[in-house]
């Protein structure tokens, strides 16, 4: 993948590669940014670009054999690790990357770079458990990269989600990290760097990449899909930066989450009429959901809080609603204001860091419910 491939982030890029070309980099990096920010073709394509034979234009050429070998997720110096599970019926086998080496070429090579922890799960048929990097997994890398390079470059380790490491594999990798074979380069990739232990993060040079600027959205929006004028405007905004969450509303017929709008309508209809025990059901049904929807509706739930703030500060032009979500928060937005807009944002990370540390839904969703029904009062 060269940096061309990646949509937008044109700056970064730059410095990236001037670093490169002066050797200064180091050789431990940490991208951190959403998975629909580009994070992970970015580190792909920083990969590509120090191995390249020919480098043209602060970009690799894309033509040398290390290059068509990179691309292609095949050259024998660059190696993934990212989260997977146990092998079901077989507790003999550890879990490690290269048991699902050919889902994530597949997944890889059909989006580009461009998907999210649930794509990959789903990819690995593990839709409602959580992924994971063990001790084995550090092992692993240790033993790869114990060995000379096969071609004149570097041997690089992409690490896909290292928050997904338990303490024992983070720890593993902990003196590699700090003083790493010769011509080794460890690139991370994190959406949640606050979770990685202080002694990885201590380690690593943070490169963050932020949303997708507009002009470069639109772009893409316009040459894959066809998008022109209002439709256009509309998905630019509510995509706010992320690709993934432009590309699939892009694809809906609909305006908006239809299904996660109506969950967030009862919620907060249930919590202002003070209906505790529809409330309970209300969290059993959540529960019912996967791990990776039930995070992804929770998002949806900080998007509204947030959009219903700023309508009722006034900020009405600078919002990100439309269809049945602006109906609604028209007589809605006056119950979040500044009495409680931090506490119904804190019970929602609350829940996301719950859900994600493997919490039990049936505990965690009417327990969120019931907190977020006292914040809701009638003024």
């Amino acid at each position: 993948m060269r940096f061309a491939d990646v949509t937008g982030h044109g700056e970064l890029k730059r410095r990236l590669a001037a670093g490169a070309a002066g050797g200064r980099f180091g050789h431990a990096m940490l991208f951190s940014g959403n998975s629909g920010h580009g994070a992970l073709p970015l580190a792909h394509a920083f990969a590509q670009y120090i191995n390249c034979e020919a480098p043209v234009d602060g970009d690799s050429c894309g033509v040398c054999s290390s290059c068509v070998k990179t691309a292609g997720l095949a050259h024998p110096d660059l190696h993934f690790v990212f989260p997977v599970a146990n092998v079901r019926g077989n507790s003999t086998v550890k879990a490690t990357s290269d048991l699902y080496l050919n889902q994530w070429r597949e997944l890889y090579k059909a989006t580009g770079g461009y998907f999210s922890e649930a794509d990959w799960y789903g990819a690995m048929g593990i839709e409602n458990q959580q992924g994971f990097i063990s001790r084995a997994e550090a092992d692993e890398v240790i033993r790869k990269l114990s060995f000379k390079p096969y071609e004149n470059g570097y041997k690089v380790m992409i690490v896909w989600l290292p928050e997904k490491m338990r303490v024992e594999a983070a720890n593993g990798l902990l003196k590699i990290l700090e003083e790493p074979w010769e011509k080794t380069v460890f690139l991370m990739v994190s959406q949640s760097p606050s979770r990685l232990l202080p002694t990885i993060t201590s380690r690593l040079q943070e490169i963050h990449v932020p949303g997708v600027a507009d002009a470069d959205m639109a772009a893409l929006l316009s040459e894959r899909c066809g998008l022109q004028g209002t439709r256009l405007d509309h998905v630019v905004r509510l995509a706010c930066g992320d690709v993934l969450e432009a590309l699939s509303l892009a694809g809906r017929e609909g305006e908006s989450d239809a299904e996660f709008f109506e969950y967030f309508a009862a919620l907060m209809r249930l919590s202002y009429n003070d209906r505790h025990m529809e409330l309970l059901d209300w969290g059993d049904r959540m529960a019912a959901m996967g791990r990776e929807q039930q995070k992804r509706f929770l998002a949806y739930c900080m998007r509204m809080v947030r959009e219903n703030y700023m309508m009722n500060a006034g900020l009405d032009g600078i919002t990100y609603l439309w269809g049945g979500e602006l109906d609604f928060s028209r007589r809605f937005s006056p119950f979040i204001g500044n009495h409680n807009v931090e506490q119904l944002a804190g019970e929602i990370e609350a829940a996301v860091a719950h859900i994600g540390q493997n919490g039990n839904p049936r505990i965690v969703f009417p327990h969120f419910a019931l907190a977020v029904s006292k914040l809701i009062v009638r003024r």
